[in-house]
């Protein structure tokens, strides 16, 4: 499943913001994680693959919704029913599904979430 991963960290090198697997000590904000996926089968007679769901979080700390919506606006933009490359996969479809802006409990951080369900067919 990591090649889904490097398919989605290199589309979103586009973004003007930092883009983590793992956010290092100290970073600052606003960064974009990719996080969580959950992946069934998803096989035919004659072909093997996944259908993945993808969960991208976005955290800020301006002051207001603006700058986690805009970011958001531009990770759909980069991913909703864009071609993928992906080593060793054939990405099928990548299909925005769903978005979410929190404020959380510390009262300043801004916390995007933005879900995609990725289709891919193992080569």
């Amino acid at each position: 499943m990591t090649e889904i991963q490097h398919a989605i960290f290199s589309a979103l090198t586009a973004l003007q913001v930092a883009v983590y697997d793992d956010v290092p000590q100290g970073a600052s904000f606003p960064y974009v994680i990719i996080g969580e996926d959950d992946s069934v089968p998803f096989d035919t007679d004659d072909s093997t693959g996944f259908d993945t769901e993808l969960t991208i979080h976005i955290w800020s700390r301006y002051s207001g919704m603006k700058e986690v919506k805009d970011i958001m606006s531009d990770i759909y933009s980069i991913l909703n029913r864009r071609e993928l490359s992906a080593s060793g996969a054939h990405v099928i479809d990548c299909i925005f599904q769903y978005q979410d802006v929190l404020l959380d409990p510390d009262g300043i951080t801004r916390h995007g979430i933005i879900r995609f369900r990725l289709t891919t067919e193992n080569i």
